[in-house]
């Protein structure tokens, strides 16, 4: 187990970085930083230059491959960070040098235990991209075909898992410190990090992913998912099809080649939320890096090491509220928050009604170019405050997935509005999930299953309450208090002789009377 000691000199290094770049102010002025926090930006600043305007996606990046993982994170977390660190945190870029080759072919062939020649016919030395946990070289596999080969960065899964311990130390002490500190939940914030973290660094769990993906969506026309070559995937290795298109984010481009960017942009919209709502299953890292479109206007989708899971009750509150925000209903989306338990009991549905409102009236039917965004999210998260309402971290990846695709849509098309894409997707959803017909064939299948489950539950109660045998049930027995006991409770040797005198007269007692025999 780390020492504590080490964990706090982990600290102060990267609270140096972060104050070189100007990073702490914000941390150190904001009124609800507890004192105890706000004294150690102090002592991390001391003696440094700091510049005017902070620099926080430079600051995590110097820090190393974990904390861009972590900026990442905290980029959809202006209620922690603040609204100024979250914009700027969204142009991270998750990019590192690259490993020189000699230590990516050691990796591969001591992954699969074989030469790299019995895998590919060749591989492109140079990699097409080096990010903070792995990086990817084009190659041909001996059998002629072009594959993408995804290599994890050697003793990566070692450093993880130390600033991680770090991290969870961190965050624990944080939260004990309680008040606007344990509303914000930083224990399950870091714990979901660490989970999304982990499945990154085992790239079978990311062709799986990429695999199941593929097959909830091949219904869906206009998107695509690379196939995986699973005799050429590992822990450490993952090779999947090539992908031939433009960047999403790279307009002219898409314009030069005749693609239509409004549309473009409404169909990725939309394909997020066929994903998140209707499948319960998202691609959680959808930037600018890791879509491409195709000649024919198809969406190709990579990197999928970090997915997302909503089950079908969160899957319904989202979409009422979704569409409560859209149609201004907000009474319904202050019951959605109360029935969730979003919002604790003791305040009053009317009043966080009216503050909804008070938030969603200025923005509904502008297109995103007109909106403040910092404004709107300085004013929702004041009413999660006031409302004392706790963090959701199963809801955090969609809410990081939402910010990249609203950012996507946005440069395709300045003048998209989310709401009014959304509106007519979400409102049919909730007909055919919750109209009359859907709630009777749902009431249907859930009676089903419990009479199906009668008679296991029968036999599970027989197991637990078997009936009752031949002996006599015992009867009460006198509590009767223990000499270790009485030794806690420091009544001294008295309590012994006492003891051991009674014993030695029950035994003689017995024999006498011939109840015990010896």
């Amino acid at each position: 187990m780390t020492r504590p000691a080490t964990h706090v000199l982990r600290l102060l290094r990267w609270g140096r970085i972060l104050a070189r770049h100007g990073a702490l102010r914000g941390i150190e002025q904001d009124p609800n930083t507890p004192a105890q926090v706000q004294r150690l930006c102090r002592v991390a600043r001391l003696g440094t230059f700091q510049p005017r305007t902070p620099d926080y996606a430079g600051a995590f990046q110097a820090i190393g491959p974990a904390a861009i993982k972590l900026g990442q994170t905290l980029a959809t977390r202006p209620d922690i960070v603040g609204e100024e660190a979250a914009h700027n945190l969204l142009s991270l870029q998750d990019s590192l040098p690259p490993v020189p080759f000699a230590a990516i072919r050691r990796e591969i062939e001591n992954s699969f235990a074989r030469p790299l020649e019995s895998l590919f016919a060749s591989i492109e030395e140079e990699p097409v991209g080096a990010a903070s946990i792995a990086q990817v070289h084009r190659a041909v596999t001996t059998d002629g075909r072009t594959v993408a080969v995804k290599v994890l960065r050697p003793g990566i899964r070692e450093k993880f898992a130390e600033d991680i311990q770090t991290y969870e130390w961190a965050a624990a002490h944080l939260e004990a410190l309680g008040g606007e500190a344990a509303r914000l939940r930083p224990r399950l914030v870091i714990a979901n990090f660490k989970r999304w973290t982990l499945r990154e660094l085992d790239l079978r769990r990311e062709a799986a992913s990429a695999s199941e993906l593929a097959e909830r969506m091949a219904s869906t026309e206009g998107y695509r998912v690379p196939g995986v070559d699973w005799d050429r995937t590992n822990g450490r290795v993952m090779t999947i099809e090539w992908i031939d298109g433009i960047k999403i984010s790279e307009t002219d481009a898409l314009r030069a080649a005749g693609h239509d960017l409004p549309a473009l942009g409404e169909h990725l919209v939309l394909t997020f939320l066929r994903q998140a709502i209707s499948l319960g299953y998202f691609h959680a890292d959808m930037h600018q890096g890791n879509l491409f479109v195709q000649p024919d206007g198809t969406i190709a989708a990579i990197d999928f090491g970090i997915m997302g899971r909503i089950d079908r009750r969160a899957r319904l509150w989202l979409a009422e509220i979704l569409y409560g925000l859209t149609t201004g209903n907000y009474r319904r989306v202050a019951e959605i928050h109360f029935e969730a338990q979003y919002v604790p009991s003791y305040h009053s549905v009317d009043e966080f009604a009216t503050a909804l409102r008070a938030v969603g009236e200025p923005t509904r039917g502008r297109p995103v170019s007109e909106l403040s965004v910092g404004q709107m999210l300085d004013s929702l998260f004041a009413i999660t405050r006031e409302f004392d309402m706790q963090t959701q971290p199963h809801l955090l990846l969609l809410q990081k997935t939402m910010v990249m695709v609203e950012g996507l849509a946005t440069q395709l098309n300045p003048q998209i509005n989310m709401w009014d894409v959304a509106a007519p997707y979400v409102r049919e959803w909730i007909r055919d999930e919750l109209g009359p017909e859907a709630a009777l064939a749902e009431r249907l299948r859930k009676d089903t299953e419990t009479l199906l489950r009668l008679p296991d539950l029968v036999r599970r109660i027989e197991e637990k309450f078997p009936p009752k045998g031949g002996a006599p049930e015992a009867p009460p027995l006198p509590v009767i208090e223990l000499v270790w006991e009485r030794r806690r409770e420091g009544k001294g040797w008295l309590g012994y002789a006492a003891a051991a005198l009674g014993g030695a007269a029950l035994l003689w007692l017995g024999a006498a009377t011939g109840v015990i025999a010896f």
